[in-house]
C-alpha cells in the first residue's frame, strides 16, 4: 500500500509540475507575443523576411529539378511532400523551442541563476524566453509546399493516409522538439555548442529534405537507429507515396513515429534534469 501511495503521489506531483510549468510558458509567451505585435509594420516585415529566407530552400530543389527530372529516383513533387513535411514539422518546433540554443550563452554568462530563483520550472523559462512569432513564416512557407505537394501528387488517398499527414506534423515536431531540449541539457557541460545543436535540428531538417535514396546506407542507419530523424517524414511518408523502406525495414515502422515521439521526448527530459542538476552557478 505505501509503494502504491508513494507512486501515486509521484504521479500527482509530475502532473503538478507539467501544469505549472505549460502554464508558466503560456505566460511568458504571451508577453513576448504583445510585445512582437505592438509594431506590426516590423512584425509583419520579419515574420516576410523569415519566410523568404526559407523559401530560398525551396528554390534551390526547383533549380536542381529544372536541370533533372528526377532526384534520387524522387519526382519534384514528392521532394516537395518530403520538404513540406520536414519544413513544417521543424517549424513547430523551432517556434516552440527554438530559444533553447540560447542556454549556452546562459550557462557561460551566469544569468541562468536568474532563472533558477522564479517560481516557475526553468525549462518553461527557456524555452519561452524571446518567442519569436515571426518564425511562423517558415511553417507557413512548409504548409504552403506540402499544400502544392499533396494537390501534385496522383495518390489514392485513403483515410489512414490522410490521417498520416497531421500525425506526421505532429510526431516530427515532437521530435525536432526532444533534439532541441536534448541539445540545450548537453550544454550545460559544453555551455557554447549552439552550433552542435544547430547541426543535429537546422542539419537534420535539411537532410530530411531530401530522399534517402541519395544518401549512404550508413548516414541512413545513423537517422533510423541512432538520431530517429527518420521518423519525422522518411518512413511514414514512404508509406503514403507508396515508395519502398529503406534498409528493408518493415511495413509498420511506419506507424511508429508516435511511439518514437514519446520515447525521445522521455530521453530528453532525463537528460535536462541531469543537465540542470549537474549545472554549477559561475559564481558571478
Amino acid at each position: 500500500m505505501a509503494e502504491v501511495a508513494d507512486t501515486a503521489y509521484g504521479g500527482a506531483r509530475t502532473y503538478g509540475r507539467t501544469r505549472e510549468g505549460l502554464r508558466a510558458y503560456r505566460l511568458i509567451t504571451a508577453m513576448w507575443i504583445r510585445s512582437a505585435v505592438a509594431y506590426r509594420a516590423s512584425f509583419v516585415m520579419t515574420t516576410l523576411g523569415n519566410f523568404t529566407a526559407t523559401a530560398l530552400d525551396f528554390v534551390a530543389i526547383l533549380l536542381m529539378f529544372s536541370q533533372v527530372d528526377t532526384l534520387g529516383g524522387y519526382r519534384l513533387p514528392e521532394v516537395a511532400f518530403l520538404y513540406g513535411l520536414s519544413s513544417s514539422a521543424f517549424g513547430l518546433a523551432d517556434l516552440a523551442l527554438g530559444s533553447m540554443q540560447r542556454l549556452g550563452r546562459r550557462v557561460r554568462d551566469g544569468t541562468l541563476d536568474t532563472l533558477l530563483v522564479r517560481p516557475a520550472p526553468v525549462l518553461a523559462q527557456v524555452a519561452a524566453d524571446r518567442f519569436a512569432l515571426r518564425r511562423l513564416g517558415r511553417i507557413s512557407q512548409g504548409l504552403g509546399v506540402l499544400g502544392y505537394a499533396i494537390a501534385a501528387l496522383d495518390i489514392d488517398w485513403t483515410p489512414l493516409k490522410v490521417a498520416m499527414v497531421p500525425l506526421m506534423l505532429l510526431s516530427g515536431g515532437a521530435i525536432f522538439g526532444s533534439v532541441f531540449v536534448a541539445g540545450a541539457a548537453f550544454q550545460f557541460a559544453a555551455q557554447d555548442a549552439s552550433e552542435v545543436q544547430n547541426s543535429f535540428t537546422f542539419g537534420g531538417q535539411t537532410l530530411l529534405q531530401y530522399p534517402p535514396s541519395i544518401f549512404a546506407k550508413e548516414l541512413v542507419r545513423g537517422v533510423t537507429f541512432v538520431l530517429p530523424l527518420a521518423f519525422v517524414n522518411w518512413l511514414p511518408a514512404l508509406y503514403v507515396l507508396g515508395r519502398p523502406y529503406p534498409l528493408d525495414l518493415p511495413v509498420w515502422v511506419a506507424f511508429a513515429p508516435p511511439l518514437v515521439a514519446v520515447g525521445c521526448c522521455a530521453l530528453s527530459g532525463l537528460a535536462w534534469r541531469v543537465g540542470l542538476r549537474s549545472y554549477r552557478s559561475t559564481g558571478s
